[in-house]
């Protein structure tokens, strides 16, 4: 039965594998990044490179009976690497060594049709999309059948974002993640957080120096709580696929007032790490948290936040791909259920929720897909878990979820509701926007980066043609419907609900240094704190102890072209003075 099962998967799989071989009969010439002389000495093909149908049968192989046919790679020397050694090892080289990340731009309809269908037909890895661009992880050995799948005038309106992905994975990994045990004399570096006020974040606490896997994420959530009972739990929100805890901290100080009657709790809820790739967004939320807790009793500003309101922080919603990424697949996005299709696991938990759930475009129906939306409404089992324990806290929990943040990377956006569709707007439009542009101008004040403010929609396009009257938007990369956005915003009727997408705009990707982890999770910081202020009616403005206005709430105050706003040419004026958000992100 097994055998059968096999020969029926190799009767679907085969004719894709085909026609990708036969589209390479038609070979443009090769972009400069892609000739062996450009490549690093240890990514170049040995001189014996291996006919197409050779690569055609391994790669066949290993998909579906999961075997390796390089012998060339020993299992027991690609797990050790020495603790000094600047090189991937041999399982990244192995994974990685041949890809590469392009960046297309895309100037009409047709071309971004094209790329659409090409990228459905080669299972391509779609990194990230905006009006602008599309990034694109492939291997370097598809690259021309790419091409030969679209129109002339994509043949040169690409651009290599990384020659070297195996070394900018190896590199995002903790120094000690692939040393030798056997040469190291010493036990891994200890887990011994430095608990300090969130103004000296960066220079006392080594947790942010690094990612952090989910074991010293979740003792460092415990260790917070045995900290700082007195304003600090830890809840589970449910059970993922794989049977982990999807922990989350509850953050908030609830003074004793008779005189004031009580209501339901006023609750922000900031989450990251739907996608198990992007690192980044749940560090950040680690960071957030971390500063809000220590902050308690030492500043007044963030005093009154916990005392109005009840902040959960969740570091992950995907643990069970989090830890796949660090165990075996850094660049996986999606959860780790099984579906349909033995060799395609996994749901992408963002296209899940069962508002406006889309099931009918190529990319969300196909189990292979980084994309894959399930075979029905909330089957990723992270997002069911979380739409039901929210729901729950609203309607019996004496709860009242006044705003939500998923956090995301990379492309530096904050996108506000809908998602599935450009053609309804929100009924709350003026007020989502205003807040948004808010959250960006606390974000550009910090370190000057700038993050665009759109609709969620117009950010899943690959480009638009605008005029003062009309949009225009070109066929989408991947469906925006059945995302967490659109749900809380329509479902729970959370008035305030974005996605901010963080750090960079394509430098690194996914990929980004842990550098960037302090400097982002300032940048986040800010836009939360605006946020709370926002909701105590002064729209982020604070007075400071010492009765001054503080800044970071203040960004028009600045220079604008600092925080990422120029002047209107149309004469209007918006309620914080003559200036408008830019549209474009800052290229890095």
């Amino acid at each position: 039965m097994r055998r059968l099962i096999n020969w029926c998967v190799l009767g679907i799989v085969l004719p894709t594998y085909l026609s990708v071989f036969a589209v390479a009969a038609y070979t443009p010439t090769a972009p400069q990044y892609l000739q062996p002389p450009s490549l690093p000495t240890f990514l170049q093909q040995p001189s014996g490179t291996r006919s197409v149908f050779s690569r055609f049968r391994d790669s066949l192989i290993r998909s579906i009976w999961s075997v390796s046919c390089d012998k060339s790679v020993q299992p027991t020397e690609a797990k050790v690497v020495s603790s000094g050694s600047n090189t991937p090892p041999p399982t990244v080289l192995a994974s990685y060594g041949g890809d590469v990340v392009l960046r297309f731009n895309i100037s009409s309809a047709e071309e971004a049709t094209a790329l659409a269908e090409a990228i459905h037909v080669l299972f391509l890895d779609v990194w990230e999309f905006n009006s602008d661009w599309v990034d694109i992880r492939l291997s370097k050995d598809v690259v021309p059948s790419l091409l030969g799948l679209l129109p002339s005038s994509l043949h040169h309106a690409h651009t290599p974002l990384m020659h070297d992905l195996a070394q900018a994975i190896f590199e995002s990994y903790p120094s000690l993640t692939f040393a030798d045990p056997m040469r190291s004399h010493h036990s891994p570096r200890p887990f011994s957080p430095v608990l300090q006020t969130s103004e000296n974040t960066d220079q006392t606490n080594i947790f942010f120096r690094d990612y952090q896997p989910l074991s010293v994420i979740i003792p460092w959530m415990h260790l917070l709580r045995s900290l700082f009972p007195t304003h600090v739990r830890i809840i589970n929100i449910g059970v993922s696929y794989e049977g982990r805890d999807i922990p989350a901290l509850r953050v908030g100080a609830h003074p004793t007032n008779s005189d004031k009657p009580s209501g339901p709790r006023k609750t922000i809820i900031i989450a990251g790490g739907s996608h198990a790739r992007e690192w980044i967004s749940t560090s950040t939320v680690n960071y957030v948290a971390y500063s809000f807790i220590t902050a308690y009793g030492k500043s007044k500003e963030m005093t009154k936040l916990l005392e109005e309101f009840d902040w959960i922080f969740i570091p992950t919603l995907n643990p069970d791909g989090y830890v796949y990424t660090w165990e075996n697949d850094r660049l996986w996005r999606k959860n780790r259920q099984q579906t349909s299709l033995r060799f395609c696991k996994g749901v992408d938990l963002d296209h899940s929720y069962d508002f406006e759930w889309d099931h009918e475009s190529r990319s969300a129906n196909n189990p292979c897909s980084e994309s894959f939306a399930g075979e029905a409404p909330f089957q990723g089992v992270e997002a069911h878990r979380f739409a039901s324990w929210a729901r729950n806290e609203s309607e019996k929990g004496n709860v009242s979820i006044v705003g939500f943040v998923d956090l995301h990377s990379y492309s530096q956006q904050i996108l506000y509701p809908y998602a599935y569709t450009c053609t309804v707007a929100p009924p709350t439009f003026e007020n989502l926007e205003e807040l948004a542009i808010g959250l960006a101008k606390a974000i550009g004040v910090t370190n000057g980066e700038i993050y665009s403010v759109t609709a969620a929609c117009e950010g899943s396009v690959t480009n638009a043609e605008q005029s003062t009257a009309r949009k225009k938007f070109f066929p989408r990369m991947e469906s925006g419907g059945g995302s967490a956005l659109d749900w809380f915003y329509h479902e729970l009727k959370v008035k305030y609900s974005y996605q901010i997408k963080l750090r960079d705009t394509g430098s690194y990707g996914f990929l980004l240094p842990s550098k960037n982890i302090v400097p982002t999770g300032k940048e986040a910081l800010n836009a939360i704190k605006y946020m709370g202020h926002f909701f105590l009616g002064n729209k982020g403005i604070e007075k400071g102890e010492g009765g001054g206005e503080m800044k970071v709430q203040e960004p028009w105050l600045l220079d604008p072209a600092q925080a990422g706003i120029v002047p209107r040419e149309d004469g209007d004026e918006d309620e914080d003075g003559d200036w408008e958000m830019i549209s474009e992100p800052r290229r890095r």
